[in-house]
């Protein structure tokens, strides 16, 4: 990385170029701060022990038993798997296979492909596919919610507690250390070093040299007809059509773009959709207790009152911030980068951007809810007792947080940055 060679942010399109990073270090641009890259020691080594191990604790997860309920001498007892087929026959298949996805699907296909690419690199060989196979991990890595399933369960244990005799299983301890070694291992999975070995055991140049023959006005990539790959991070010259269409990258073919293909109007159609889905998400009863005192219809807001009266008040902050004041905060940061950018406002364009890397990052807390009725559905099955069911609520609320996270994938940051750089230009045409 001592090389000098160009890079752009993808947040703000900013050219840079390389400098060395101490070991430990972080290079954040210039102009929006955001993370270009990091100087991670014996990074590829680290991010294929981790994976194997998440390999371990991901198969104890899934086999053993997380949690199990005891009344009058019965136990109820399931695993991740039991409770998504619980929630399958119970008629509720979307929430079935949006927790299999978030919580089995995606952090399994994350892992395998990190071991798909890692494992021939450790014995200098280029591995098969690993485009391709690359491009998955990419794709997997926003939607694998490990970390939210663990507070999910937590949350869950204190609502069962008040029902019956609760028993911790293994695979409630496998998953808290998957938790932490599977966020490891993403971590320690630098793509920067990645691509430079594969270039290296392929006996080829890292990336062409685009910098000779570049405008010296330009300040963006987008200015010097470049785009950057926001899968692997290569910078290339963009096709005379690349305004209109995306095309693929050289180095491991994702779909590349000077800008998203209509990405306000993409954004706005998914914003839509939220607000929508988000009134009967908090209207309708997002559960059922059948008991013998009869029938109880809870919603979202109904169960944060039950866990701030019953004392657990940190966990009621917890599911009223991740399930009511996420999702509808979330939408409102989203709507005023939208229309703010669509108006073509260049103020505050470092402010928006670090709300759009918040939306980003909270997206995912919002399956908080989702997860505690996933728990509480599977072991409240007591049938001369009470049983559990989900509600409508809970397919809406699930749609709540899908529909947001594909509108800020949707929505491109660099647009917000086209302005401050017209504004400039304009500013300068006037002097």
């Amino acid at each position: 990385m001592t090389d000098g060679k160009l890079i752009a942010c993808h947040e703000c399109d900013l050219l840079q170029r390389e400098v060395p990073v101490p070991a430990g270090g972080v290079l954040r641009c210039r102009r929006c701060r955001a993370q270009l890259y990091r100087d991670l020691p014996n990074s590829l080594d680290r991010a294929l022990a981790f994976s194997l191990a998440a390999v371990v604790l991901f198969v104890v997860s899934n086999v053993y038993p997380i949690v199990g309920l005891t009344v009058n001498g019965t136990v109820v007892e399931t695993t991740l798997l039991g409770a998504v087929d619980v929630l399958y026959k119970d008629g509720k298949w979307p929430i079935a296979g949006l927790v299999f996805a978030t919580t089995v699907l995606m952090p399994m296909m994350l892992t395998v492909s990190m071991l798909w690419l890692l494992v021939p690199l450790k014995y200098d060989r280029a591995p098969w596919g690993g485009a391709a196979i690359f491009r998955l991990s990419r794709l997997c890595q926003p939607w694998g919610m490990t970390e939210v399933l663990i507070l999910g369960l937590l949350v869950a244990l204190v609502k069962l507690s008040a029902i019956a005799g609760v028993v911790v299983g293994p695979a409630l301890w496998s998953f808290g250390a998957l938790m932490f070694v599977l966020a490891a291992a993403s971590s320690a999975f630098d793509t920067h070093i990645l691509w430079l070995r594969v270039a290296a055991v392929e006996h080829r140049d890292v990336a062409p040299d685009i910098a000779g023959s570049l405008p010296h006005d330009g300040l963006t990539a987008a200015q010097c007809g470049l785009a950057l790959c926001h899968d692997c991070g290569m910078l290339a010259r963009a096709p005379a059509h690349a305004h209109a269409h995306e095309f693929p990258c050289p180095r491991c073919g994702a779909a590349m773009h000077l800008r998203k293909p209509a990405s306000l109007s993409r954004t706005w159609a998914f914003l839509i959709a939220a607000i929508v889905m988000y009134i009967p998400a908090n209207v309708l009863p997002v559960m059922y207790t059948n008991s013998l005192f009869g029938t109880e219809n809870d919603t979202i807001l109904s169960g944060v009152v039950y866990l701030w009266t019953s004392g657990s008040w940190p966990l009621a902050v917890v599911v009223f911030v991740a399930s009511i004041a996420v999702p509808m905060l979330k939408i409102l940061a989203l709507v005023y980068l939208t229309l703010s950018t669509q108006m073509h406002s260049p103020w505050y364009a470092v402010e928006r951007t670090k709300i759009y890397r918040i939306v980003e990052f909270v997206g995912r807390w919002s399956m908080l809810d989702i997860y505690v009725i996933t728990m509480l559905v599977a072991l409240v099955q007591f049938q001369a007792l009470a049983t559990i069911q989900a509600g409508n609520a809970a397919i809406a609320f699930g749609a709540v947080v899908v529909l947001t996270m594909f509108a800020a994938m949707a929505f491109d940051p660099r647009l917000m940055w086209d302005e401050v750089e017209q504004d400039h230009a304009g500013t300068r045409a006037k002097a």
